[in-house]
């Protein structure tokens, strides 16, 4: 008998969503998508105010991955006045590396809280788990020690964005052509030497490596598990360097294929001439692809997977040998296994680790250099900024009038651009989880909740959903009739 499961809502992951999975008479998947069921109108509501302010505005509409929305604003903003490498008037050192550090920072403790939060429960006690054990509670209770030295590496993230930006959330710092604020050799001190309660930088290194020897060992114990789950293919998208490697905070765009060769590289203020977005009537979350290519072919995957697909190398070195280790394991192809974006999460944490450290080692983020004023004549009323967001690539771009009121703003977020890769993932899990099964079991639900985590979605950028949220799964036939349900 053909019946529908619907989950509703998705748990564990940034905003409201659906799935409604379609099953025919013998059980078989025809159809699975990804319902995203709530408008946010942030594209609106920053209309008609002083240009200035959309960084500072636009950043709440996200309470994990504000730092992002502030920076893309205050790149948009810097274009919009005339700094950047198009004027040839450029940001100082200070300003590009205070923005830098809050950048890898935001990456250290957002990567940490969607893996060992989110995303290691499940990994150490199974998906079929019982739901009151698979979770951040029972991570605590299961491994204390661990969880004590996860808690102190995500603080000493934020400690450090509260530093940067003068608040922990949505800061401030950021401006029209630099920054506000430098740090104090004292601010450096604490985070390099450990004071106050922190750890010093040594011991932020060695934490940062927990999750990617926790994957390594997952891996070894579960490995066909791990590689076939929802293996499915997209091009690859980040920002990358005159060298072709990744930069989180600016480059040019680049897609890869299934076999990283190019298949394009422009400018991001171009993205309008290379991106289309389609709609679809059961979902609020637009479908953006490659024009020229069309939705299928040219829909794009972002974020961890994507940039590790991209980028030949990274900059630091624990990171570094942790990627050649992931890029053989593809024996140079890209990789299109859904879960091995955990792998590239946990190395994207190293690195990120890596970089602050840096960067605090920069005598650079403690001078006083911090703005440079464009001409009188620099103004252009439009501009565009993108950076990679933990979730991938973002873009804002922003128009105001004469008087410096903003009059259009289109987001982009990693999300979005995931879409198109994020239903295939709910197809792939679906077909194999609940294709021919005629009961529906709780690991079945979660399998598929599983698949959507691994990209660790915003669906309104909003706060991650950490507590027990309801969930109802309904069988209805053909007529609408409820066959069964389960309810947590």
């Amino acid at each position: 008998m053909a019946r529908t499961v619907i989950i509703d809502p998705i748990t564990r992951i940034e905003g409201h969503g659906k799935v409604v999975v379609e099953l025919d008479d013998d059980h078989n998947v025809t159809d699975a998508k990804l319902h995203v069921v709530e408008f946010r109108g942030y594209e609106r509501f920053i209309q008609g105010h002083p240009y200035w302010e959309a960084p500072v505005l636009m950043q709440r509409i996200c309470g994990i991955c504000f730092v992002s929305h502030h920076l893309a604003g205050a790149k948009a903003l810097d274009d919009m006045i005339g700094v950047g490498p198009a004027s040839g008037t450029r940001l100082t050192p200070t300003a590009v590396k205070m923005r830098r550090l809050g950048h890898y920072a935001q990456m250290l403790q957002s990567h940490v809280t969607a893996y060992f939060y989110l995303v290691v429960p499940e990994m150490l006690f199974g998906i079929d788990a019982a739901p009151e054990q698979r979770n951040f509670i029972g991570l605590i209770e299961a491994n204390p020690a661990l969880v004590k030295r996860v808690v102190r590496l995500r603080k000493w993230g934020q400690e450090i964005i509260e530093a940067v930006f003068g608040k922990r959330m949505h800061g401030i710092s950021s401006i029209p052509g630099g920054v506000n604020k430098s740090l104090t050799t004292a601010q450096v001190n604490r985070f390099l030497k450990g004071e106050d309660g922190l750890p010093c930088v040594d011991d932020v290194i060695a934490d940062a490596q927990l999750g990617l020897q926790m994957f390594y060992d997952f891996h070894d114990e579960h490995r066909d598990v791990v590689d076939r789950f929802a293996n499915v293919p997209a091009l690859n998208m980040c920002l990358v360097d005159d060298d072709g490697d990744v930069d989180y905070y600016d480059g040019r765009l680049r897609v890869v294929d299934n076999n990283k060769a190019v298949v394009r590289e422009f400018d991001y203020r171009d993205y309008l001439s290379h991106f289309s977005e389609g709609v679809e009537k059961w979902s609020y979350m637009k479908f953006p692809y490659l024009t020229d290519l069309g939705r299928e072919e040219g829909s794009v995957r972002v974020g961890p997977l994507a940039r590790l697909n991209v980028t030949q190398s990274l900059s630091t070195p624990i990171a570094a040998e942790a990627l050649e280790r992931f890029h053989a394991y593809t024996a140079g192809r890209a990789n299109n296994m859904t879960l091995h974006t955990n792998w590239a999460r946990t190395i994207e944490i190293i690195h990120a680790a890596e970089v602050v450290r840096d960067l605090l080692n920069d005598p650079d983020v403690t001078k006083d250099e911090l703005v440079v004023v464009p001409g009188a004549d620099a103004w252009t009323g439009e501009g565009v900024g993108v950076v990679e967001a933990p979730r991938g690539s973002l873009v804002h771009h922003y128009r105001a009038d004469r008087g410096g009121n903003v009059t259009f703003a289109n987001l982009i977020v990693a999300t979005t651009q995931n879409n198109h890769v994020l239903n295939r993932t709910v197809r792939s899990v679906a077909e194999d989880y609940l294709g021919g099964k005629a009961e529906i079991t709780e690991g079945m639900m979660n399998a598929i909740e599983v698949g959507i985590r691994a990209y660790d979605p915003c669906l309104s950028c909003a706060t991650h959903a950490l507590g027990q949220m309801p969930l109802t799964v309904s069988v209805v036939d053909a007529e609408g009739r409820v066959l069964d349900e389960r309810t947590r």
